[in-house]
C-alpha cells in the first residue's frame, strides 16, 4: 500500500521528584521489553536521556525524541508523575500523543516503593484539559508492562490516522453534480482537522487528460489492467483511455501534492464526464484506492476523507458505497433466514457503480454503467468494475460536516453476507445488527448523505478513538445501538 504513514512512538517515562526514580526507570525497561517481545520493535523508541521530573528534563526529552525521528509520543507514568512537566511535553510535541500509567507489581512494592500512578493519571488528565491538549487515553490506562504494551500497540493505528490527517491534501475536481447536494458540505472542518484542500475545475482535469494522449506509459498500464482483470476483461477497447486517465490522476497527484505527504481524491464522474471523456472512471478509481490513494465518487470530499481514515487504520483497501437498497424478502427467505442471525431489516445492499478494488470482489468484470446507459449511448458509459463484494466482517462509517459546519460521524460494525446479490455494480448484501433503528435514528435523523466508507474488518474501536481525538463530540458519534438501548429520538412507546 502506498500513501501510508509510518509511526515511531517515543516512549518517555516520567517521575515525580518525591517518588523513587528507579520505579520509572525499571518499569520503562519492562515496558520496552514487553513491547519488543510481542510487537514490531521499529514502532517504538525508548527515550534514554532522562526520567522527566522537571521542565528542563521535558525540553531534553522533547529534543531527543524529535532527533530520533519520532512522530508520536507515549507519556508513561512510571509513578505519580510531574503533572506540569509531563503535560508540557505533550503540549510541545507536534504529533499524536497518549498517556498510560504503571500498575503496582506486588506486595513488596506496596511496602516502601509504591508508585501511585493510578492517582497521577487523574492529575495528568486535569492538566491536559487545562492546557487544551488532546491526547489518547485508553479505556483503562493503568496496567502491567505487558498490558501497557498492548495499549501502546492499540494506539498505533490511531496515531497513524492522526499523523495522516495532519499531512493530508484532498484534491477535488468539479462541483457536485446537479441534484446532488447530499454530498456537498462546508470545507471549514477540513482546515480545522489540519487537512488541505485543492479544488479544481473538471475542465482543468479534461485539459490534463488531453495532454496525456499518446503517453508512452499507456501500454504498460494497459498490460497491468489486463493482468488484473483476467477473464473479466470484457471491454478491452476502453483500456487505453482508462490508462490515459489513470496517468492523468497519478501525475496530477505528484505535481500538486506540494508539501503534503498524503493525498486523497474527490473525483467527478457525471453527468458530462462520460460524453466528454468517453468512459466512466470507476475502474481507475478502484485501482488507485487499491494502492492506498482513496478516490471518492461524485466529488464527495468527506467521503474521500473517511476512506483515507479507514485505509490508514485498517492498513487495507477500503471502498465507498451507497447505502443503497433493501434486500428483497425473496432473497432473505432463500439465503438468509435460518442461516444467519439477522432480521430482514438488519440487511441492506451497499452499492456503487464499479469503484471497488478487485481485491475486495468475489469476482469481477469490466462492464458499462447500466443506470447512465438508460439516457446515454452505452459506449460512453464503459469503465465500471462489477462484482459481488467479498463476504466477511466490515465497518461502515463516515466523518461529515453538517450544513452549519459542525463535525460529526457514525460507525457501525457488521458483515457482508456470503449471499449472491443477483444485481449489478460493485455490490454486496450487508448485515448490521439493529440496522433499521440505526438507519432511522442516526443516518436519517442526523441528515447523513447516502455514501458510507467501508473498511474490511472490525475497526470500530480505533475509528471511534480517532473521531474523539480529532474533536468530534462524543454525543455526535453515532453507532448501531443494541436492542433495548434506546436512541434519544426513538419513540419510547414503539
Amino acid at each position: 500500500m502506498e500513501n501510508m504513514p509510518k509511526i515511531k512512538i517515543g516512549i518517555v517515562a516520567v517521575s515525580r521528584d518525591c517518588f523513587p526514580e528507579s520505579l520509572s526507570v525499571n518499569r520503562r525497561k519492562a515496558l520496552i521489553d514487553a513491547y519488543k517481545a510481542k510487537y514490531d520493535a521499529s514502532e517504538i523508541y525508548e527515550c534514554p536521556i532522562c526520567i522527566v521530573e522537571s521542565e528542563i528534563h521535558m525540553v531534553q526529552a522533547l529534543e531527543d525524541i524529535k532527533n530520533a525521528g519520532c512522530n508520536a509520543l507515549c507519556v508513561y507514568l512510571g509513578n505519580f508523575g510531574p503533572e506540569i512537566a509531563e503535560t508540557l511535553l505533550a503540549k510541545h510535541f507536534d504529533g499524536p500523543k497518549m498517556f498510560v500509567a504503571a500498575a503496582e507489581e506486588d506486595i513488596a512494592t506496596l511496602s516502601s516503593s509504591r508508585g501511585d500512578a493510578y492517582c497521577g493519571m487523574l492529575n495528568a488528565s486535569y492538566n491536559l484539559k487545562l492546557r487544551n491538549i488532546r491526547a489518547y487515553i485508553p479505556e483503562y490506562p493503568v496496567g502491567t508492562a505487558a498490558e501497557c504494551a498492548d495499549m501502546i500497540h492499540e494506539f498505533v493505528p490511531i496515531a497513524k490516522a492522526i499523523e495522516g490527517l495532519n499531512n493530508l491534501k484532498i484534491i477535488s475536481f468539479g462541483p457536485r453534480p446537479l441534484n446532488f447536494l447530499a454530498c456537498n458540505a462546508p470545507i471549514k472542518q477540513l482546515y480545522n482537522l489540519g487537512v488541505e484542500i485543492e479544488e479544481n475545475s473538471e475542465l482543468d482535469l479534461f485539459e490534463a487528460f488531453k495532454k496525456h494522449e499518446g503517453d508512452a506509459r499507456i501500454p504498460e498500464i494497459v498490460k497491468d489492467m489486463e493482468n488484473e482483470l483476467g477473464a473479466g476483461n470484457k471491454k478491452p477497447e476502453i483500456l487505453a483511455k482508462l490508462a490515459q486517465y489513470e496517468l492523468t490522476l497519478t501525475d496530477w497527484v505528484e505535481e500538486h501534492r506540494g508539501y503534503r505527504k498524503y493525498v486523497a481524491i474527490a473525483g467527478k464522474c457525471w453527468p458530462a464526464f462520460q460524453t466528454q471523456f468517453g468512459f466512466v472512471p470507476c475502474y481507475v478509481n478502484s485501482r488507485l484506492t487499491g494502492r492506498g490513494i482513496p478516490v471518492s465518487c461524485e466529488v464527495d470530499i468527506y467521503g474521500a476523507l473517511s476512506e483515507f481514515i479507514g485505509t490508514v487504520v485498517s492498513e487495507d483497501v477500503v471502498t465507498l458505497l451507497d447505502i443503497n437498497n433493501t434486500v428483497p424478502k425473496e432473497i432473505y427467505d432463500l439465503d438468509i433466514a435460518g442461516k444467519f442471525n439477522y432480521t430482514l431489516n438488519d440487511t441492506f445492499m451497499g452499492f456503487h457503480c464499479g469503484n471497488t478494488c478487485s481485491k475486495k470482489l468475489s469476482f469481477c468484470e469490466m462492464k458499462y454503467q447500466l443506470i447512465m446507459a438508460r439516457s446515454l449511448p452505452e459506449e460512453v458509459t464503459q469503465g465500471t468494475l462489477e462484482g459481488d463484494i467479498v463476504p466477511g466482517d466490515i465497518t461502515f462509517f463516515r466523518l461529515q460536516s453538517t450544513a452549519d459546519a459542525q463535525i460529526r460521524g457514525y460507525i457501525a460494525q457488521g458483515e457482508v453476507l456470503p449471499v449472491a446479490t443477483r444485481s449489478f455494480g460493485s455490490i454486496g448484501i450487508f448485515a448490521i445488527p439493529e440496522m433499521a433503528r440505526f438507519y432511522r435514528h442516526i443516518l436519517i435523523e442526523k441528515n447523513y448523505p447516502h455514501h458510507g466508507a467501508v473498511a474490511f474488518g472490525h475497526f470500530g474501536k480505533a475509528i471511534y478513538e480517532v473521531f474523539k481525538y480529532i474533536g468530534v463530540p462524543v454525543e455526535e458519534i453515532g453507532y448501531n445501538r443494541a436492542a433495548g438501548d434506546r436512541y434519544p429520538t426513538e419513540n419510547p412507546f414503539s
